[in-house]
């Protein structure tokens, strides 16, 4: 490979479409500090951070994070005009004079003639201005301003030497994040400042050692000569002053802002290295690694270097701390989330495989809410509870963490809470962002009747009963799982039992997982197209939604046959619209591969003795829409913090994981991979190979097989075949071989036999 992992990676990859915190440019992965430009103020989660067709920048931000956002950062020259608002004082740029990489960003401002360069370690943003000859350098903390998804409702910035500034930004309550937060900082400079100046309410105060309050920012003042350069250094915390200076002065304690960019890249490299690819084209490099640099960025770090952490899942907030190994470091370390909604397809998927370290740290910091607070949560903002999306998205991740050998957590513990979670009161009894109540989920009627109702009225969004039911089952089965490898056989028995419970919604008359209502009657004017009771799908998508039993869906429609036709059709009619649906019309197209529901339908073709077919869709859905390496797609739909390219960069490389890999040995589904060989550093002493013979764009379908030399007619493979190291081998060509892997006595296993 010509590049090292990080030069491959294009960050500016569909930055024309995605969400606040889909963009960071300086920053590593999963760091606490996301520092990049902002190019829009404001409109919330879907119209503001930095979006590639803006023409004008209106500060550097420390944190784009799942509902969190602060610290913004503009230099300029000139009259200071701070307090009249970003709409006056943001800044013109443009792409010919950017550079965007991983771990950096350099940018000139145009309306200033300043050259603007950022980088960071994990809890520490580093900036480098070259201002021009001037008596009115300024740099701007517009604190109290609307960054994103949320308001910050106070600020406070004190002077406290020549050359420090410290405060907080408070993040106000959210929809989705309850509780209000507050976000600590430390700022330094590498010259003294003339003053500290600010404005509160529009009004301008010259000079002053403190200014605190809504409606405030600050600003300090310079005078430059020509090339001079300005360097600041911010670090956050979510504990305390303290908790940001000692991240500040263990993390970054010199002023080398080229040594800091190095790290930066090295880190980058060490973390994408670990799965490396050659063979492919210069695009397909560069998307693969840009999909792996997004599912390592996204889920954000929340606890110090100490790794004290703060807990807000009760009435008051609480500093905490993590267990300290012998070195005296933190055992783990916490993150913030976005839901784990789907995430048994993607991260759940690709992070065990190279980077177990980030799973151990998730459960971890699960288990340590559950211990505050009383549940294990499906995605934390800031220490809060978020009841993200639905049902108990967290159990997939716990499961697949533990049949895979990630077991570094408390499992006792863990199946505890997961347990809870299945019952009234847990996450299956919260519908979307339900805070305070445990209705719309509708555990009771799940247990009750096997299904969940339309017709729940609860202060929550996503009460779809129909989508409820099915997630429900398929978490019911991977805790089945667990409960079986911890010799909990009754409690096995009793989900097992409750994972079939997607068949009490599909009708034989219409064919489809059908809604039912509160007296248990079929929904009246069904319609498939409808969103009406799915969870941003429709009914053509939940219809094959019952991932741990594929062959018993098969069974229901009346053999695998009926099975492989619907949905081969399906795809056909789908590929019409390249496999996307418009932005928050997910129900447009029959399949939606820029969502969660969906991700799952081209390797359903393995489990029903088509195999080539899952070939052959797979393929097309990355030609038509994971390809693309301009600002203007690539991604499709949400990205959700990884999920997408966690998905993109799996079938790149051929591999899949139709049950989340919670059963007791794990199982990987295969597809063609776009490389002639990939290289999974499983340790660092042991790699996994996946290798092809005649690959090209033409050649997609496997012809034949080999594993760790073996003869392999299986269409899937088992963890422990790759847990140690090995070799699959897998000879490509352009026509499919109908009998590779298509044997019912070669299917990859489902909760019931198949009909033949």
């Amino acid at each position: 490979m010509s590049k090292s992992p990080a030069q491959w990676v294009n960050p500016l990859i569909d930055t024309a479409n995605r969400r606040f915190f889909f963009f960071s440019s300086a920053s590593r992965p999963f760091g606490m500090v996301n520092l990049s430009p902002d190019t829009a103020a404001g409109g919330g989660a879907w119209e503001a951070g930095y979006r590639y067709d803006n023409h004008t920048i209106c500060w550097f931000s420390h944190i784009h994070g799942w509902q969190i956002s602060g610290i913004p950062v503009l230099p300029t020259t000139g009259p200071m005009r701070g307090h009249e608002g970003v709409g006056v004082y943001k800044s013109a740029f443009n792409h010919d004079n950017e550079t965007v990489q991983p771990g950096y960003h350099q940018v000139h401002l145009t309306d200033y003639n300043i050259n603007a360069e950022l980088t960071a370690t994990d809890r520490v943003g580093f900036h480098r201005y070259t201002f021009p000859k001037t008596d009115d350098a300024n740099i701007l903390f517009d604190l109290t301003t609307t960054i994103g998804p949320s308001d910050i409702s106070d600020a406070s910035i004190e002077k406290v030497s020549d050359t420090e500034l410290v405060g907080y930004v408070v993040n106000a309550p959210t929809r989705r994040r309850p509780k209000a937060l507050k976000i600590y900082f430390v700022a330094q400079f590498d010259r003294p400042i003339k003053n500290l100046g600010g404005w509160r309410d529009g009004k301008v105060i010259e000079s002053t050692e403190k200014i605190e309050g809504p409606n405030t920012g600050a600003f300090v003042h310079f005078t430059t000569n020509e090339n001079d350069t300005v360097q600041l250094k911010v670090a956050i915390s979510y504990c305390d002053i303290d908790g940001a200076r000692n991240n500040l002065n263990t993390e970054l304690p010199h002023w080398n802002f080229d040594q800091v960019r190095q790290e930066a890249t090295d880190t980058w490299n060490q973390y994408l290295g670990r799965i490396e690819v050659e063979g492919g084209s210069d695009a397909q490099n560069t998307k693969f690694y840009t999909d792996l640099y997004h599912a390592l960025l996204g889920r954000r770090r929340v606890s110090d270097r100490d790794g004290r952490y703060i807990d807000n899942t009760g009435d008051t907030s609480t500093i905490r701390q993590i267990p300290l190994n012998e070195n005296n470091t933190p055992q783990y370390e916490h993150h913030n989330s976005d839901a784990f909604w789907g995430a048994q397809w993607t991260l759940n998927v690709l992070w065990p495989l190279a980077w177990p370290e980030i799973t151990h740290n998730f459960c971890n910091t699960f288990l340590d809410m559950y211990q505050n607070g009383g549940l294990i949560p499906r995605g934390p903002s800031g220490g809060n509870y978020t009841f993200v999306m639905t049902s108990a998205t967290s159990t997939p991740l716990f499961v697949s963490a533990y049949q895979k050998g990630i077991r570094s957590f408390d499992i006792e513990k863990a199946y505890e809470g997961l347990r809870k979670n299945h019952f009234p009161g847990g996450l299956m009894s919260k519908a979307g962002y339900e805070h305070d109540t445990a209705i719309g989920g509708g555990a009771e009627y799940y247990i009750e009747r096997g299904y969940v109702p339309m017709g729940i009225k609860a202060y929550a969004f996503h009460c779809d009963g129909p989508s409820q039911t099915l997630e429900n089952a398929f978490q019911d089965w991977c805790l089945a799982q667990l409960a079986q490898a911890l010799g909990k056989t009754e409690d096995a028995d009793l989900f097992l039992k409750r994972a079939l419970n997607y068949k009490n919604l599909y009708n034989p008359d219409t064919q489809f997982m059908h809604p039912r209502t509160m007296d248990g009657e079929w929904l009246a004017g069904f319609n498939p197209v409808k969103a009406d009771g799915w969870n941003e799908g429709n009914g053509w998508h939940y219809l094959w939604w019952v991932p741990q039993d594929p062959t018993g869906l098969a069974n229901l429609m009346g053999g695998r046959d009926i099975f492989i036709k619907r949905l081969n059709e399906q795809f056909e009619i789908a590929a019409e619209k390249d496999f996307i649906a418009p932005h928050a019309k997910h129900q447009e197209n029959v399949i939606e591969y820029g969502n969660q529901p969906c991700t799952h339908f081209a390797h359903l073709f393995n489990y029903v003795g088509a195999p080539w077919l899952a070939q052959k869709w797979a393929h097309a859905v990355m030609k038509a829409a994971k390809s693309d390496i301009t600002p203007y797609g690539g991604f499709g739909g949400d990205e959700d913090q990884g999920m997408m390219g966690s998905l993109n960069a799996l079938m790149a490389i051929g591999l899949f994981a139709m049950r989340g890999g919670c059963e007791a040995d794990p199982v990987y589904d295969i597809t063609a991979p776009l490389f002639d060989r990939i290289t999974i550093h499983l340790t660092p002493e042991s790699t996994f190979t996946i290798e092809t013979q005649n690959n090209s764009p033409e050649n997609i379908y496997i012809q034949s097989a080999t594993l760790n030399g073996q003869p392999h007619n299986r269409a899937w493979f088992r963890h422990s075949d790759l847990v140690n190291g090995g070799t699959l081998t897998l000879v490509l060509g352009a026509e499919p071989n109908t009998n590779w892997g298509s044997q019912l006595e070669n299917l990859p296993p489902s909760m019931s036999e198949i009909i033949a």
